[in-house]
């Protein structure tokens, strides 16, 4: 089930031929949810252990095309898990403080720490995705980094960090109806910009883009899922069977307590 959309090491992912809808892998939305809930339940669960025995950390990385739903996903799937064991991080437009490092020294920053899950909403792949298609920097300074990146990666996961990266695949049409749906609605206009729809002119720059780095740095210790995003339950569901599915074969477990706790007394 794990395997189920995952970008295989070494192959090369074509996004016009990937599903974004939900149809060919499951036809039974009520069921689906009720899934969602019980992994949801033990997500909390394993959070609550991987923080009390504090010696790992997991690492989510989501990307997606505007409307995608980051903030989303990010919502459902963590909701009910404690505060206090997860972190999440934002990337926007790097300030001049970041831009005068190296363009991961920020992302390394945000890293989990021991006990932690941290997630990216966006991250490291925006330098070699908007800085490419709007040309910011040129071709032999991007091109470099997807092996800076899995170098990156792999130094996370040989530091007990466990990396899973979720593309959220929509289709050009579902980001239509979801923009429409900004403007529709006043209290979701602070969510669209005129600028939205210069990136929706350039929708086939970022899916050669989002091509190339997903098929360059899906490796076996930081792999990428390609979710089918239209249907917002499928890919909460998906997401959470992986990040569950993952966490359990962690094996994580509870401190060892002191002896002779049994022979305390409270006065």
């Amino acid at each position: 089930m794990l395997e189920t959309h995952l970008v295989a090491p070494g192959s090369r992912v074509d996004l016009a031929g990937s599903p974004t809808r939900a149809n060919d892998f499951h036809d039974d939305r009520e069921a689906a949810e009720r899934e969602f809930r019980d992994l949801r339940d033990e997500l909390a669960d394993l959070q609550h252990a991987l923080y009390a025995e504090s010696k790992r950390k997991v690492l989510v990385v989501l990307q997606a095309m505007d409307a995608g739903g980051k903030d989303s996903t990010i919502r459902k799937v963590f909701k009910g898990v404690n505060p206090q064991g997860v972190r999440v991080t934002s990337f926007k437009v790097p300030s001049s403080e970041e831009l005068a490092h190296d363009f991961l020294w920020r992302i390394h920053k945000a890293a989990p720490r021991t006990g932690m899950i941290g997630v990216f909403n966006r991250s490291h792949y925006e330098d070699v995705l908007v800085v490419r298609v709007d040309r910011i920097v040129p071709e032999e300074v991007w091109r470099p980094r997807y092996d800076m990146i899995n170098d990156f990666e792999q130094l996370l996961a040989a530091n007990g960090t466990t990396v899973l990266k979720f593309f959220l695949h929509i289709s050009r049409d579902e980001q239509k109806e979801r923009f429409q749906d900004r403007l529709d609605r006043p209290e979701k206009h602070w969510k669209f910009s005129r600028g939205d729809l210069d990136k929706r002119q350039q929708w086939h720059d970022y899916m050669a883009a989002y091509e190339d780095a997903l098929s360059r740095c899906s490796t076996a210790v930081a792999p990428w899922w390609v979710i089918p995003a239209d249907q917002k339950w499928y890919r909460n569901l998906t997401i959470a069977r992986v990040l569950v599915g993952t966490m359990r074969k962690m094996e994580i477990r509870f401190p060892t307590p002191e002896d002779g706790l049994e022979d305390v007394t409270i006065d």
